[in-house]
């Protein structure tokens, strides 16, 4: 008895793995050339601005010690995320961000709506012991936030850098970035960062 196409396939592993992988590249295609061409992906969403060079600061501090292994900052289009966290993300918020920080462990809840949601004495005070605003939290304190202070000297070359990737910086933007930050505490530079994060969609809702 002959052999049909699909048993000649199956029985024939190279063959297999070959057309296996087309098939995947050819799903994988079919997904990702239409997001990465679409408008929608590319362009930032309508009042988005880089981030102010303290923020800047604040976000690699973000990154620094581990925020974003965590604390994720991508909310879902589904009814339970939006009603917990607000505005589900979208791609026009994230088009200066480099590297992104969307994430998917949370350990603790999602950011990405968290800008103005608490004052910037809250703020504080949980980066300094997070069990005196949320007594059941395992979040660790960071004290030495507190302590330590940017002298900005490298924060005008952060953002040549990302101008060098796209993201809008002027020159102004850049010659006053070191007195921006010059003597600011790490602190200050967290919170501006974290009370930024999501605020253009959450002014729509």
């Amino acid at each position: 008895m002959a052999l049909s196409k699909h048993d000649k396939i199956e029985r024939n592993v190279s063959l297999m793995i070959v057309l296996t992988i087309v098939a995947i590249s050819f799903g994988t295609l079919v997904e990702l050339v239409p997001l990465i061409f679409g408008k929608q992906v590319k362009e930032p969403v309508e009042g988005l601005k880089p981030l102010p060079a303290l923020a800047l600061e604040g976000r690699d501090i973000y990154i620094r010690e581990g925020c974003n292994n965590c604390h994720s900052q991508m909310i879902r289009p589904l009814r339970a995320e939006t009603e917990r966290y607000g505005h589900y993300s979208v791609a026009g918020e994230f088009v200066y961000d480099h590297p992104f920080l969307w994430g998917s462990k949370r350990t603790g809840p999602d950011l990405a709506r968290v800008g103005g949601r608490y004052s910037d004495d809250w703020h504080r005070a949980h980066l300094f012991n997070p069990r005196d605003v949320v007594p059941e939290s395992n979040m660790p304190a960071y004290p030495w936030l507190f302590e330590n202070t940017l002298d900005g000297e490298k924060t005008g070359d952060k953002m040549t850098s990302l101008r060098a990737v796209g993201v809008p910086y002027t020159d102004d933007d850049i010659a006053g970035a070191a007195d921006a930050v010059a003597g600011k505490a790490e602190v200050d530079a967290l919170v501006a960062y974290l009370q930024q994060l999501g605020t253009l969609l959450q002014m729509r809702r």
